[in-house]
C-alpha cells in the first residue's frame, strides 16, 4: 500500500513557532500556541492547550477536552476512523491506547499517508481503545521511554502488588498514598484493582473530576472519593489514596497521620529513582509504550521513514537506521512526554 515519498513533494508535516503544522490541510496537531483550527491528539496538558479557535479530537475524548479547554471550547470530534476532508488532505483519528480518547492522526494526501501517533502504548488497558497500527510512509513516534532498560511487565501483576501493599499498609494501621498522574495512570490503577477488590479508593480534587469523566464514558473502576469530602477528625488508616504527584510534601498530606507513599510509573523501572524522589515504594507502570514496542510499533506501520519526537529520541531514530533500516530522525518538539509518567 506505501508509496515512497516524493522526493520533490514538501512534507505533509512541518515544525512551526505554533507547533506541527499541516500546510496543504490548514491545521496544527496538539499545537503548543493558539491557532486557527487545532488537531488534538489527546487530553493532557502538553497536548492539548486553550485558546486556539477550532478543536477536532477523537470523540471518546470529549468529556477529557471538554474538562481540559473549557465548555466555550468550538470542540468538533470524529470517530476512529471516520474520515474528514481538509484543505487539500484527508484525515482520521485511530487509537492510540494512551489515555480515553488518545489517538493517533493519519493524514493522506495524493497518495502519501503521514502518522502522527502523538503519546501512546502498545499494552492492554481497560480504560482506553487499544492502539491500532496503521500503516503509512511517514511515521512520527514518541521517545518518552526509548532505552533497552524500559521493559513493562504484565500490568496484572503490578495491580496485584499494588494490592498486597496496600493490604499490608492495613494490616499495620497505616493509610497508603499512591503518587500517579491524575489523568489516565489513576482511572488505569482503579479498573486494574477493581478485577481484584471492591473496597473504596480516596482521590485527591484533581483526580477526581478526571474520574468521573471516565466514569460517564462507562469505564469500570472502583468506588472512590474525593478526600476533600471527608469529616474533619477522620482517621485514614487502612485507607487508598490517589493523588498527583505535586501533592508530595504539601500541608495535604498531614491529614493521614502514619502512612506509606507509592509511586506508580515507568521511571520506577530505573534503580534508584525511587530512593531519589523519596517514596517508600515504587510501581512500574507506564501509559507509554517501552522499548520493544516503540521498535515493534515502528516495523508495523510499515514507514520507510520515522521521525522521533521527546525522550530519547537520538537513541532510538539511530537504532531504527542501524538495525531496521528505516530512514529515522530526531524531530524537536516542546512535547514533555508526561514527565511524570
Amino acid at each position: 500500500m506505501n508509496v515512497s515519498p516524493s522526493l520533490d513533494r514538501p512534507p505533509l508535516v512541518t515544525v512551526t513557532p505554533e507547533g506541527l503544522h499541516c500546510p496543504a490541510g490548514g491545521f496544527h496537531i496538539d499545537p503548543w500556541r493558539p491557532v486557527e483550527r487545532a488537531l488534538i491528539t489527546h487530553a493532557h496538558g502538553d497536548h492539548a492547550r486553550w485558546g486556539s479557535k477550532r478543536y477536532l479530537g477523537a470523540s471518546p475524548g470529549l468529556g477529557l477536552l471538554r474538562k481540559r479547554l473549557g465548555a466555550d471550547a468550538d470542540i468538533s470530534t470524529l470517530g476512529y476512523g471516520e474520515r474528514l476532508s481538509l484543505g487539500e488532505v484527508t484525515v482520521s483519528f485511530h487509537p492510540a491506547g494512551h489515555v480515553l480518547g488518545s489517538a493517533q492522526i493519519r493524514i493522506e494526501h495524493r497518495g502519501e499517508v503521514w502518522v502522527v501517533s502523538g503519546d501512546y502504548k502498545r499494552d492492554p488497558d481497560p480504560t482506553c481503545a487499544p492502539f491500532e497500527p496503521v500503516r503509512c510512509d511517514t511515521f512520527i513516534t514518541e521517545a518518552t521511554f526509548a532505552l533497552p532498560i524500559y521493559l513493562w511487565d504484565d500490568t496484572r501483576l503490578i495491580a496485584e502488588e499494588v494490592l498486597r501493599w496496600w493490604d499490608g499498609n492495613r494490616e499495620a494501621g497505616r493509610a497508603s498514598v499512591l503518587f500517579c498522574y491524575a489523568l489516565g495512570k489513576a482511572q488505569r490503577l482503579l479498573a486494574e484493582l477493581a478485577r481484584l477488590t471492591d473496597r473504596e479508593v480516596l482521590v485527591h480534587g484533581a483526580t477526581h473530576a478526571l474520574v468521573e469523566c471516565y466514569r460517564e464514558a462507562g469505564v469500570r473502576m472502583l468506588p472512590t472519593r474525593p478526600v476533600s469530602e471527608m469529616e474533619k477528625g477522620t482517621s485514614y488508616a487502612g485507607a487508598l489514596v490517589l493523588a498527583p504527584p505535586s501533592a508530595a510534601g504539601s500541608t495535604w498530606m498531614r491529614r493521614f497521620g502514619e502512612h506509606e507513599t507509592g509511586f506508580a510509573s515507568g521511571w520506577m523501572r530505573v534503580r534508584g529513582n525511587r530512593r531519589r524522589r523519596g517514596y517508600d515504594r515504587g510501581f512500574v507502570l507506564s501509559d507509554h509504550a517501552d522499548w520493544p514496542g516503540l521498535l515493534r510499533t515502528a516495523k508495523e506501520t510499515g514507514a520507510s521513514r520515522v521521525l522521533v519526537t521527546h525522550g530519547s529520541s537520538d537513541t532510538l531514530a539511530r537504532y531504527l537506521r542501524e538495525h531496521q533500516g528505516i530512514d529515522a530522525a530526531p524531530l524537536s518538539t516542546p512535547f514533555e512526554g508526561e514527565t511524570e509518567d
